[in-house]
């Protein structure tokens, strides 16, 4: 049998008094990412049994809006592509790409 490989991923949060993200950080090794930060993160991950999304979304309180508007189209366009890459549904994905389009386009992101 091959010797299991793991992989870590670590996030850090950094929190004020009330709770509420200042600081974001994270450390991949076998990316070469160690201690990087952040402004916001979304994590999503599925629960088979319970056949569910589960998700964490923060952001530190010094990320701008216009920096957010950008990071949702750009997780938006990414998530259309990982749609395409594990389901093959070209139909759909074009659908998801027209969105992130008019998304784009409403918020005066192609300037």
């Amino acid at each position: 049998m091959a010797k299991l490989h793991t992989s870590e991923i670590r996030l850090k949060v950094g929190l004020d008094e009330n709770r509420v993200p200042e600081k974001l950080t994270w450390s991949a090794e076998d990316g070469g990412i160690d201690n990087e930060e952040a402004k916001a993160m979304m994590l999503s991950v599925w629960d088979s049994n319970n056949q569910e999304s589960l998700k964490i979304d923060l952001w530190t309180k010094d990320m701008p809006v216009d920096e957010m508007k950008v990071f949702f189209h750009q997780t938006l366009v990414a998530m259309s592509d990982t749609f395409m890459k594990a389901t093959q549904d070209e139909k759909m994905t074009a659908t998801m790409k027209d969105f992130c389009a008019y998304f784009a386009e409403k918020l005066e992101l192609n300037k």
